[in-house]
């Protein structure tokens, strides 16, 4: 399939996982924990299903890595990558920050991302080699003279382990540390590419947590990399920047002053 066709399935998936959950948003859903205690909905259910109904009819030869239903043909060389709902939270919650997160690997290796947000209507495009779009029009992330003016945001404390979070608040405290934001999930991305934040910072990410937002941020101009700088793919670890300004990322990785 060429870029174009690929774009245009991934909008497709995009298209069918929002009209899945937006009947459900701020209405009467069911809900459980899973074995990690983070909590699944009949919306996230509803949405990779209609996603991978759409993949088996039209592409049955590439691989799924779905985040409730798990992985169909792993040795293909391409896979799909599906979140449904990034930020299950905030959806519970009502808050319209969560995404439905798509990702195309090629040989482990991130090639097309979108992030959705249904109940906002938008959408970022990115795909390897070409710009960046956010509802169609071109989107870029900003310059940032000195880690000091970064306003950094990342998920939240909590998903930190002590090590980690340790060295993400040292980090911290080398920005504008008065405008920390918490909360977002992969909305933080797509605002990092839009221009309206600096830097992104997390671990313990999964490979569909991260997959789609690597060519929406660096086709905006940003970079993404884990925390020795090393590019991600399907093998890297979690921990994740996302940085909208390259020429700071030396000074980003001196802060977290951490090897993993």
């Amino acid at each position: 399939m060429t870029i174009t066709a690929d774009l245009a399935l991934a909008n497709r998936l995009a298209d069918a996982a929002s009209a899945a959950i937006r009947p459900l948003f701020r209405a009467d859903w069911t809900h459980e924990a899973k074995a990690d205690a983070s909590p699944v909905t009949e919306a996230d259910r509803a949405a990779e299903t209609a996603m991978r109904r759409i993949l088996d009819a039209e592409a049955p030869r590439d691989g799924i890595i779905g985040e409730e239903f798990g992985a169909e043909r792993p040795d293909a060389a391409r896979q799909w990558v599906l979140d449904p709902i990034d930020g299950t939270v905030s959806f519970m919650a009502g808050r319209p920050i969560f995404g439905t997160l798509i990702a195309l690997l090629q040989d482990g290796w991130p090639v097309l991302g979108i992030i959705d947000q249904p109940i906002s209507g938008e959408r970022w495009v990115g795909a390897l080699g070409q710009p960046t779009l956010f509802n169609g029009k071109p989107a870029r992330t900003r310059t940032c003279r000195s880690l000091a003016d970064a306003a950094l945001a990342t998920t939240g404390p909590q998903y930190f382990d002590d090590h980690d979070a340790e060295h993400f608040m040292a980090l911290a405290a080398k920005t504008a540390h008065k405008r920390l934001i918490f909360g977002g999930d992969c909305y933080n991305y797509g605002l990092l590419a839009s221009g309206h934040v600096d830097l992104v910072v997390e671990a313990g990410l999964k490979l569909h947590d991260f997959a789609a937002l690597v060519p929406i941020v660096e086709g905006a101009g940003g970079t993404m990399c884990d925390w020795n700088g090393d590019p991600l793919n399907a093998d890297s670890a979690g921990h994740v920047i996302a940085l909208g300004d390259p020429a700071r990322l030396e000074d980003v990785i001196e802060g977290l002053a951490c090897a993993h």
